[in-house]
């Protein structure tokens, strides 16, 4: 990836790799945001098993895994890795905005009590790509009002490996 722009963060707020040495806290933050779907409502989207812990390992050993620090402390997590994306090859009801490279954004979760989560990982990963998309569950109604706020568009359906639809969304810059 190469560095286009300055990235500007909420105050306060920067994003490192994550390193093996911060697993666990990746694993935490993860399970702080399974709570916090199921509090809002989104029952099916993250299994007790999902994200496996040997998926978590293996996008913190690749460098996709990040972590969203507010001073000093970490507040949020996700993947963010370049396509193609295999479950992306395929989409219903729709189409993608174009056919050109592109970025994914997965996995993001964040600690209770923490806001403008999405606007800061957007703003950060815009600026090493033109073009991202993301999917989520239907459910998942936080997630949907920040992809709607931040400009993305709805673009289709999409099915997970187990065959499960999610709600397909893309944003070129």
């Amino acid at each position: 990836m190469t560095k286009k722009k300055t990235i500007k963060l909420s105050e306060g707020r920067v994003i490192n790799k994550a390193t093996l040495g911060d697993f666990s806290i990746v694993i935490g933050i993860i399970e702080q945001g399974k709570s916090k779907m199921i509090k809002s409502g989104n029952l099916n989207q993250w299994s007790v098993n999902y994200p496996a812990l040997d998926t978590v390992k293996c996008d913190i050993l690749l460098g996709d895994c990040y972590l969203l620090f507010e001073d000093d402390k970490p507040i949020a997590t996700f993947v963010f890795k370049s396509g193609p994306e295999p479950t992306y090859l395929r989409i219903d009801n729709g189409r993608w905005l174009d056919n050109q490279s592109y970025y994914v954004i997965h996995r993001v979760a964040s600690v209770e009590g923490v806001h403008g989560v999405m606007s800061d990982i957007i703003a950060y990963c815009s600026s090493f790509t033109s073009s991202i998309r993301i999917d989520t569950h239907a459910d998942n109604r936080p997630m949907l009002a920040a992809l709607a706020r931040l400009d993305f568009s709805y673009c289709g359906i999409i099915y997970l490996e187990n065959g499960t639809s999610r709600l397909a969304y893309q944003r070129v810059f």
